[in-house]
């Protein structure tokens, strides 16, 4: 497990247009997944310490933001021979095992995690309306144990963005895994 921290992404930087599919083989294209008022994405895994101990706060903000019309999708980069825990079977179990009530989707290329310049997961963007990046870094200030939490910086992020207020300029890296990039 490498620890690393995800990248300054540009805010006002544009959704990427993807046509992804779930492990069941559904399709999602990029420009369905949004609500009303925006798009919550994760770059996450089913491996990872960190975005195992993360994902229960993720479910419950995407169910928080979807009463905003703030749609969420999960993206798996992960597909590698070598992390079979990751495998889009071992994602229905997830699916299954965690009422995961959004897309959970397949990025069997990688192509989606390194055009979002995503580096661990869990990596978390939040796009507005008009599919430009307001919001990317963590979860909230404590990912270890979610009880000592203080700040939860993407609930706030995503209550401003559905109540149209400024979004914090400060914002927090990520932190995680390292994505396992395919050679």
């Amino acid at each position: 497990m490498a620890l690393v921290e995800s990248v300054d992404v540009p805010l006002g930087s544009k959704l990427p247009v993807f046509d992804l599919k779930d492990p069941n083989g559904k399709s999602f294209k990029s420009e369905n997944l949004p609500g009303k008022k925006g798009l919550l994405v994760a770059i996450t895994c089913n491996h990872c310490p960190y975005a195992l101990a993360v994902w229960p706060r993720l479910i419950r903000l995407a169910s928080f933001a979807k009463t905003l019309d703030i749609n969420t999708v999960a993206i798996n980069p992960n597909i590698h021979p070598d992390y079979p825990e990751d495998a889009p079977d071992k994602m229905l179990e997830k699916i299954f095992q965690w009422k995961i009530s959004f897309p959970y989707l397949v990025d069997e290329t990688q192509e989606i995690a390194r055009v979002l310049d995503a580096q661990c997961t869990p990596d978390i963007y939040l796009y507005d309306a008009t599919q430009s990046l307001v919001y990317h870094g963590r979860i909230d200030d404590n990912w270890k144990d979610e009880s000592k939490v203080v700040k939860e910086e993407l609930k706030a992020a995503i209550q401003n963005l559905a109540h149209g207020q400024p979004i914090s300029k400060e914002q927090f890296a990520a932190i995680g895994c390292s994505i396992k990039w395919q050679t």
